[in-house]
């Protein structure tokens, strides 16, 4: 009987043909990776930007490409570098001897789905450039304002913090992320089946063979989709606990703010809806609460010298909080 009222209220039917025709396309390529492919997907849904870190080699770039070329968008790729400048990204104002007027140029930001490779290889002049984009989807250049066309979605990669030649992000830019996605090295098992697929096949090639499977206005429909998702207040309450609970956590130099409360929020509602359900539960909210968060948290110095990860922080404030039923 339940089954019957679900189906009624809001039928997901297109939402999940559309993710998995996406997760056919991305998995033409990448092996593993379940959870990063799961986020990125879930990420498109909740309209949410994304920055994706691990060592080379491990497919940060190679995911955020084949998402673009899964979806029928304008796409665009900003390689970062010590001396890119702002207008370098955003675009600038260029004098035409024609008209006997300024014109505005626009940079590589001006794609749908933005690739930033490297992002942290670029100083913080360059980095606060994004703010504005990534927070109100506009560019603001000499007082006029450009809007992005939607969908609009920042894709960036980066290599650890530890790695030399890098810049730590600001914190401001940090919290528009929806996710941090960690992504691991493959196993034994699927590292073989890496080898046996480049030996059938370059990168190139099966970069080339995956297809565009949904537009974007389907994103926009699917996302509205989302949208709809139903959240308990008691399930609202135990967002705000966790969050508010990173701020007064002894480990925590700065807590998170209340956009993580929407991230999470919108995460879950995405997760659910991915899952099939029109009603977020407990498990969805646990489920993204480190992916949420993760970037979102600074620890104190003792903590940090302690070999403490936010991850770690982030479990044991989740488990400290009772889950509603």
């Amino acid at each position: 009987m339940e089954d019957i009222l679900f189906e009624q209220r809001l039928n997901l039917s297109e939402l999940s043909a559309g993710v998995q025709r996406l997760q056919q396309e991305i998995k033409k390529v990448i092996v593993g990776q379940d959870e990063m492919v799961q986020l990125l997907i879930t990420a498109i849904l909740s309209d949410g930007h994304v920055l994706i870190e691990g060592v080379p080699g491990v497919a940060k770039t190679l995911a955020a490409k084949l998402v673009a070329r899964s979806i029928q968008v304008g796409f665009s790729r900003i390689q970062f570098t010590p001396d890119l400048m702002p207008s370098d990204v955003l675009g600038t104002n260029i004098f035409n001897p024609g008209s006997g007027r300024f014109e505005f140029k626009q940079g590589p930001i001006f794609g749908q789905v933005v690739l930033i490779d490297e992002v942290n290889r670029a100083p913080a002049k360059t980095q606060s450039a994004l703010f504005e984009v990534m927070e109100e989807r506009q560019v603001t250049i000499d007082g006029v304002t450009h809007k992005m066309l939607h969908p609009f979605m920042v894709l960036a990669t980066q290599n650890p913090i530890e790695q030399e030649g890098t810049y730590r992000l600001p914190e401001a830019q940090l919290d528009r992320f929806l996710f941090k996605i960690k992504v691991p090295y493959p196993s034994e098992a699927e590292e073989i089946i890496i080898l046996q697929r480049f030996q059938q096949m370059d990168n190139e090639e099966k970069v080339q063979s995956v297809q565009p499977v949904i537009s974007g206005d389907d994103v926009l429909k699917l996302r509205a989709l989302t949208r709809q998702v139903i959240a308990d207040e008691k399930l609202l309450s135990f967002i705000a606990k966790i969050v508010v609970a990173t701020r007064n956590d002894k480990a925590v130099y700065l807590g998170a703010s209340p956009r993580a409360s929407l991230a999470l929020l919108n995460a879950a509602r995405a997760t659910a809806a991915i899952l099939g359900r029109d009603f977020i539960t407990p498990e969805d909210i646990v489920y993204v609460s480190k992916p949420v968060l993760r970037h979102r948290l600074v620890l104190t110095p003792e903590k940090e010298m302690e070999g403490v990860t936010e991850d770690e922080v982030i479990q044991r404030i989740v488990h400290s909080i009772e889950i509603p039923r």
